[in-house]
């Protein structure tokens, strides 16, 4: 694979590329990079897709955008505006996980297909976000409302531990080292966590982008990991109910938060089949 630039709604992006042909725009979440489509990546292109993965917003090599946005409206912006630069074409398509997965939601009608894995859309979480269980699974996002955040986030271990709690089983060490080099350096890591503290107005909306209309806006294949150790897979089983006409949910069995990583294969054969070949 490859990585490149482009310039998109005023942040100088990095990518991976492989392939050619129609666009697949693969989104990454939180604590993770563009390298966790890389299973992915090559299948799309053998599919005949020009696989595309962005570092989001504030992840290195991605630059730390100048605006210092991180609410769910910018990262929307920047889906759309990539989708533009990289060509745009009618045939694209677009997969995004965790973080990834919320602007997929938004522009799923912009792509001919599109994915979305293991956050669903926010309907479905509903009252089940503040069960107790899931509010100890969920600390993270309250501990990152705070002035200590980053201290924690940095100390040895923290993120490791997430990663084993998310995907238990999963050796990460390998995502983790890309993970180290994308958001090790402080003014990454904030990002990282600021897109949090947007999440629940601990950093107001910047202002410079709309507010996102709630609702996801076309179909879409929903993947969850029965042993997600970061939302619980009891949380998510009405999301087809959330999702529109023609949309899809999977459970994949033996699976975590990074499903994708954890059972490749499977994942990868829901993903392709969903999408079909390139036209």
């Amino acid at each position: 694979m490859e990585i490149r630039t482009i310039h998109a709604n005023g942040v100088e992006f990095a990518y991976l590329t492989v392939g050619e042909g129609p666009l697949a725009l693969c989104l990454h979440g939180f604590p993770d990079t563009a390298h966790t489509w890389r299973h992915l990546m090559p299948a799309l292109a053998e599919r005949g897709y020009r696989a595309v993965a962005p570092f989001m917003r504030g992840y290195a090599p991605t630059e730390i955008p100048a605006d210092g946005a991180y609410e769910a409206a910018a990262l929307v912006a920047d889906v759309r505006a990539l989708h533009e630069e990289l060509g745009g074409d009618a045939d694209a398509v677009v997969i995004g996980h965790d973080w990834g997965a919320y602007p997929v939601y938004h522009t799923a009608s912009r792509f001919r297909r599109a994915v979305a894995l293991a956050v669903p859309p926010t309907g479905a979480l509903a009252g089940g976000f503040l069960e107790y269980e899931q509010l100890k699974r969920s600390f993270y996002v309250f501990l990152f409302q705070t002035a200590v955040a980053e201290a924690a986030a940095a100390r040895p271990g923290f993120l490791e531990n997430l990663w084993h709690d998310w995907s238990p089983g999963y050796d990460a060490s390998e995502d983790l080292e890309f993970v180290r080099r994308s958001i090790g350096e402080p003014a990454n890591l904030s990002a990282a966590i600021g897109y949090y503290r947007a999440m629940l107005g601990t950093t107001p909306p910047s202002g410079r982008y709309p507010a996102v209309e709630p609702g996801v806006t076309g179909p879409v294949l929903y993947l969850h990991g029965a042993q997600d150790g970061c939302l619980g897979a009891e949380l998510v089983k009405d999301a087809l109910s959330h999702l529109p006409a023609g949309s899809r949910t999977e459970q994949v069995a033996g699976a975590g938060h990074f499903l994708h990583l954890e059972r490749p294969g499977e994942v990868n054969r829901l993903i392709l089949d969903w999408l079909g070949p390139a036209s």
